[in-house]
């Protein structure tokens, strides 16, 4: 196991296309680290640049205290597992995951320990004289991680590998991959553009986007301090809702007024956000951070409540979201717990005033409402 570094790290391609700019990660000895992003954000780059399968443009990338910039894929003491699987489909389960040991010249019985060993890990040792055409995709996968884990790498690279998976299956087949970190406790990097993928299984997350890293943190971190609109946006299921307007005082209050609510800040936040009353602002409130009624410990500072039209109500088991219209027409949705409510009637909505998010206007509009020296930890890995 090791450290893997990556320093400044850019790639350009030919155009003067850049797909990835400036990345500063620091990945622990025995981290399991995800990158998240949309597709085109440069996470999958970053990955093959770690592996070698990409040329690095500018920066350095070191894997325990070496640098390997020049180094060839099969000489970084790595291994990789892709969503296709990528097996042999003439080979043996069995053969498809002691192929790259003989490759390197190991002993048959060294072969055989490490093989074994993996199978049982992974609970393949009924299919190991199967060839991957009588398997499922999640035993595919299963197979795909075991010729990965008999290597023992200094670190695992794991590029969308649930991609191909049924939903019930990727839930299952993630459970297993975080079980299997606790076990190896081998560095870990993982790529994928589902969220929720990212939120289970990341000691930390790194959410990227136009080849930038927007913020490296703990899941919670990012998902209750977003460093700017984009990562506020992209982490959370349904996402956040945003609403455009403006900051105003009134004595030492400080409110958000717009499309159809005026809510006032908790003193903390009023505090940070003064230099731009009067400015254009996006305020961000999580589905989640709405209720039906004020219930006792929910959230901290003022009441408040906004009226608004429920368009449709869609039940989920214990929770609901709710679609709901401001009176000057702006869309947002709710999540709450669940119980009987008819549609197309108006509610008051009580907000946790202490969930609220103020940006600067912009895509990637800074999340002014934390303080600035957390804003700069979380761009830095």
């Amino acid at each position: 196991m090791a450290e893997v570094k990556i320093e400044a790290v850019g790639k350009i391609y030919p155009g003067n296309v850049r797909a990835v700019k400036d990345v500063n990660i620091n990945i622990k000895d025995g981290e399991f680290l995800v990158l998240v992003g949309p597709s085109g954000c440069g996470k999958s780059t970053t990955l093959r640049m770690v592996a070698g399968l990409e040329e690095i443009s500018e920066g350095v990338i070191k894997i325990g205290e070496r640098v390997v910039n020049d180094v060839p894929p099969k000489d970084r003491d790595i291994a990789m597992v892709f969503q296709n699987y990528a097996l042999y489909p003439h080979m043996t389960v069995y053969k498809n995951m002691a192929f790259g040991l003989k490759l390197r010249g190991f002993k048959k019985a060294d072969i055989d320990e490490r093989v074994r060993d993996a199978s049982a890990i992974l609970g393949l040792d009924e299919f190991l004289d199967r060839k991957p055409k009588a398997l499922s995709g999640g035993q595919r996968q299963r197979v795909a991680l075991g010729r990965a884990i008999v290597r023992q790498p200094s670190a695992f690279l794991f590029d969308e590998p649930l991609s191909n998976l049924d939903a019930k299956l990727r839930v299952t087949t993630r459970a297993e991959l975080k079980h299997l970190h606790y076990r190896l406790k081998t560095t870990t990097i993982y790529v994928t553009h589902d969220q929720e993928e990212a939120m289970t299984l990341g000691d930390r997350v790194c959410v990227m986007d136009i080849g930038l890293v927007q913020q490296i943190d703990s899941p919670m971190n990012i998902y209750n301090y977003p460093v700017n609109r984009f990562v506020a946006g992209f982490m959370g299921m349904p996402p956040m809702n945003f609403i455009e307007g403006k900051l105003t005082q009134d004595g030492d209050a400080v409110f958000f007024e717009g499309e159809g609510l005026a809510l006032r800040l908790t003193d903390e936040v009023a505090g940070r956000v003064m230099g731009s009353v009067g400015k254009e602002v996006v305020m961000g409130m999580r589905p989640e951070s709405m209720r039906l009624r004020q219930e006792p410990g929910y959230g901290q500072g003022p009441s408040q409540t906004f009226e608004a039209k429920v368009g449709v109500v869609e039940p989920l088991g214990k929770e609901m979201d709710l679609y709901l219209e401001t009176s000057k027409g702006k869309r947002i949705v709710s999540r709450i717990p669940a119980e009987a409510l008819d549609h197309d009637i108006t509610t008051t909505m009580h907000v946790a005033a202490d969930k609220l998010h103020i940006f600067e206007p912009g895509a990637h509009g800074l999340n002014i409402s934390l303080p600035q020296e957390q804003i700069a930890a979380a761009t830095v890995g």
